[in-house]
């Protein structure tokens, strides 16, 4: 059932139209008492998951009794990371998923149907697994509050992904993540319907039917002075909120170029850009995008790792960004790489097929660890004097010195392609 559904590519919903969109869904479900809250972690910090869910803090009282960020395989959150995301809901509340040893597998995907929907990129069964929190907490209401936005893993993030991958478990995640990869990211980015969401909606409708969970999305886009804003809040128990949800961030997140773009500049915030596992949001949602020999600039002050998890950091540094093919023949040749899928799809995600050069000005990594992994490298300050994030608006650009190029602040909230390679 869809609970509430608020949206439009004008909409600029306020912190009062947050608070009684979700307080109006809540009222329907009647009362509570045990409730779970999932959100995203610190790196979607944007995504007003941290709001929401001071407003469910809010209206349930001390009947939510747990909330657990979907780390995925991300870092947990620090104090300092809950206190600024989350502010004014207690800290003893949160939990930490551990992908690795907190899970319960509930059930398997049979090989058959991934072989089928993935159109033969891949032949083995799909492990269900959840945190042990969702599966034997006996919550009488699962939160899972997330933005809709394109995906890589994916094609558009959230909805059961937010349970089944964010609290997944090591097989779950990385099974997932190289499914995508194998298939092909540019044929699912932007997409609501693809191989990978078709194995989670089979999970979900054969292993999970029974567990409370409500989903809340947020659409979230930018205004042409680039302040962002709420398009959209969506709340319900069913696809349908989901449905509508991506809808609309196709129309707000996704944007068409006429032309490949020869230059792309690309910001990551260095509270929310540590690693190249979630820096390279700038390759895998600008690849669409770039030009064949074109050049894409990452501008990374808070680059200091690969990888946030320290054997798939080891492991990105081992094999580098190389391309599908050489990722391929890696993870047939190394069993290292067969133990984490996830590691391989990333290798894929992060390359550009050879197509475009990636340079890297990290603010942490030396050249030689950049050059290692085979991006190029380049001086953070002398980049930053010339590409000065303070000056740049989000799109095209023009330096004094005719320099024609492509910003962009954050390529965690959009999708951008040309129009031929996306037609594709």
């Amino acid at each position: 059932m869809l609970y509430y559904a608020r949206g439009s590519v004008t909409d600029r919903l306020s912190p009062d139209d947050l608070r009684a969109g979700l307080h109006q869904a809540l009222a329907c479900l009647g009362p509570r008492r045990r409730v779970l809250v999932v959100p995203p972690d610190f790196t979607r910090f944007h995504s007003q998951a941290g709001r929401l869910t001071r407003l469910a803090y809010d209206y349930f009282g001390p009947g939510l009794t747990d909330v657990l960020p979907a780390l995925g395989t991300h870092s947990a959150m620090t104090p300092d990371q809950i206190a600024e995301m989350f502010p004014g809901v207690p800290a003893q509340l949160f939990r930490v998923h551990n992908w690795r040893t907190g899970v319960t597998t509930i059930g398997e995907v049979p090989g058959e149907f991934v072989r089928q929907v993935s159109e033969g990129a891949v032949d083995f069964p799909w492990p269900v697994q959840l945190a042990n929190l969702i599966w034997t907490g006996q919550h009488d209401l699962i939160l899972s509050i997330g933005q809709v936005v394109p995906h890589e893993v994916i094609g558009m993030a959230n909805h059961n992904k937010n349970i089944f991958v964010g609290t997944g478990g090591a097989a779950s995640i990385n099974r997932s993540h190289f499914i995508g990869a194998a298939y092909g990211m540019e044929r699912m980015m932007g997409r609501a319907d693809t191989p990978v969401r078709r194995i989670l909606n089979y999970a979900g409708d054969r292993f999970a039917k029974h567990l409370p969970i409500v989903y809340v999305h947020t659409v979230i886009g930018r205004d042409p002075d680039g302040s962002l804003q709420i398009r959209g809040l969506y709340v319900g128990d069913d696809p349908e909120v989901f449905n509508q949800a991506a809808a609309l961030s196709l129309q707000v997140n996704f944007e068409l170029v006429d032309e490949p773009l020869k230059k792309v500049v690309v910001y990551l915030d260095p509270a929310e850009f540590k690693s190249t596992w979630l820096g390279n949001k700038a390759v895998y949602r600008t690849r669409m995008a770039m030009a064949d020999g074109g050049e894409l600039i990452v501008l990374a002050p808070g680059l200091k790792e690969f990888g946030e998890d320290a054997e798939i950091d080891r492991l990105i540094r081992k094999y580098g960004y190389r391309g599908t093919p050489a990722s391929l023949a890696a993870v047939r040749a190394n069993v290292e790489l067969q133990n984490n899928l996830s590691a391989a799809a990333h290798l894929i995600h992060g390359s550009s097929e050879g197509r475009f050069g990636i340079t890297y000005c990290p603010g942490h990594l030396t050249r030689q660890e950049i050059e290692s992994v085979n991006f190029r490298h380049a001086d953070l300050a002398t980049m930053l004097q010339r590409y000065d994030p303070a000056k740049l608006k989000d799109g095209w650009n023009t330096l004094s010195d005719g320099e024609r190029f492509f910003y962009i602040s954050n390529p965690a909230l959009g999708l951008w392609a040309h129009r031929g390679r996306f037609n594709k």
